[in-house]
């Protein structure tokens, strides 16, 4: 099959052929013209999926493969699977960018018949929903992740044992828009590790992760933000799914990663994505000026695909009062949490009232207005570290020490969280989300 996209098309075509009865397996295979362009301007790059007889998706690889199979027993990472039943099957284009030219392609398209090979594949087996763990603790995690089910290099396997090396107790699966990397860590979980299921998806304004959804649900990439409803739509899908709604990193540098759909609908933002870079600061940034009118809990994640990015860096350090499913979502939603470049780093950030009320990250503090509040922030594993506590006055307090102690009161602070940096470079070593101090009215009055 041939065809040309020219400049300005559709975000996604689909081309059509036909399947009929008895056939056991498709395989695919396609490419497509790259002809030179003038600098400065965007060259074609087109992605592949593939649409069953039944409009579901049975596949994305995105631009990581030039060819895939189908069948029922089994298929290429990134593809699901199952029935080949016979009707229209579609290719699924994704042409990211189009050069002035226009995208000549071609695609093979070959059906494998065979015999009846017995009763259907049993249902896939997806991970745990729970590890034994140590009870309430503080639970590391890396909520962003990729293998060959989508556009990263390592196994599964390989990337459990990344999660065990960094001395991590639980991750997320978010391959691209697909889903078929959730029974392939069944065999990958265990006792040391929880591992949960999810999705990133990846709009053409911005890439959302879908977090701790029921394994094999899978969520519609296919949207922009000029899309009424569309985000909401799927904030909506995803919480039905008993995941979390996270925009992830809004500040990316890849065409179409940079957040559009604003956060009225998210539960959590990534405000650190890999290693500590420009488009973290300006993440953080935004983020800090959303806490003065909304609690949004910041993460931080890998979003490792290969070597030699590090799985664990950073990690969202979470407190729940288990190693499940249910618990680490809930922790992740209220915030309490904070984040880490390494499992060698641990902070201590707490708020103590004069009357003994205290709280820790992600709790809200109940005290008089004028009622001294002292914050004392404890760091281990950073040498020469630069602390900095931020209110929504700004940066209150910095200081060149590995324990700080602050106090002020409810009148003058809404919040206080911690950052830590390092004294060489100015890159963050780690991050909390606020302690938020309420003011309570006194008896008879203020």
């Amino acid at each position: 099959m041939r065809g040309q996209l020219p400049p300005g098309a559709r975000d996604f075509v689909e081309v059509p052929f036909a399947v009929p009865d008895g056939v056991r397996e498709i395989a695919v295979s396609y490419a497509y013209a790259r002809p030179d362009v003038p600098d400065g301007t965007l060259g074609n790059a087109c992605d592949i999926g593939l649409l069953d007889a039944d409009g579901r998706l049975r596949g994305w690889s995105g631009g990581a493969r030039d060819s895939f199979r189908v069948g029922e027993r089994d298929a290429t990472p990134g593809y699901l699977p199952g029935p080949i039943a016979p009707g229209t099957w579609r290719v699924l284009l994704g042409p990211y960018t189009v050069a002035p030219q226009g995208l000549p392609y071609e695609i093979h398209v070959t059906l494998h018949h065979a015999p009846a090979i017995g009763p259907p594949a049993p249902a896939p087996a997806y991970p745990p929903s729970r590890a034994p763990g140590r009870g309430r603790s503080w639970y590391r995690g890396d909520c962003h992740l990729h293998t060959v089910h989508s556009d990263g290099s390592r196994t599964p396997a390989e990337l459990a044992a990344a999660a065990r090396a960094a001395r991590l107790d639980f991750i997320v699966s978010t391959e691209h828009n697909t889903t078929s990397a959730h029974a392939a860590f069944a065999a990958e979980a265990g006792d040391d590790l929880l591992i949960l299921t999810g999705e990133e998806i990846t709009t053409r304004n911005g890439h959302l992760l879908a977090l701790g959804t029921d394994p094999g649900t899978w969520f519609d990439w296919r949207f922009r933000a000029r899309d009424e409803d569309a985000f909401a739509r799927t904030a909506r899908a995803i919480r039905r799914a008993g995941g979390l709604v996270v925009p992830a990193h809004p500040y990316g540098l890849h065409l179409g990663s940079q957040w559009k759909f604003g956060y009225e609908h998210a539960d959590a933002v990534e405000v650190w994505n890999g290693t500590w870079t420009l488009d973290d600061e300006a993440a953080l940034a935004t983020w800090d000026n959303l806490l003065g009118h909304r609690v949004l809990p910041a993460m931080g994640n890998s979003d490792a695909h290969r070597e030699p990015q590090v799985v664990g860096l950073p990690q969202t350090v979470v407190r729940a009062d288990a190693l499940e499913r249910g618990a680490i979502l809930d922790g992740l939603r209220a915030g309490r949490s904070w984040i880490a470049e390494s499992a060698d780093l641990d902070v201590e950030f707490e708020a103590v009232a004069e009357g003994g009320a205290r709280a820790g990250v992600g709790d809200t503090l109940p005290v008089r207005a004028d009622e001294p509040v002292a914050v004392t922030l404890t760091v281990t594993g950073v040498p020469d570290p630069v602390v900095r506590l931020v209110t929504d006055e700004g940066q209150t307090h910095l200081a060149f020490a590995e324990r700080v102690e602050w106090r002020t009161t409810s009148a003058a602070t809404a919040y206080v969280r911690a950052e830590v940096r390092h004294a060489g470079n100015g890159t963050m070593a780690a991050l909390t989300n606020p302690i938020r101090l309420l003011d309570t009215p006194t008896e008879g009055g203020r």
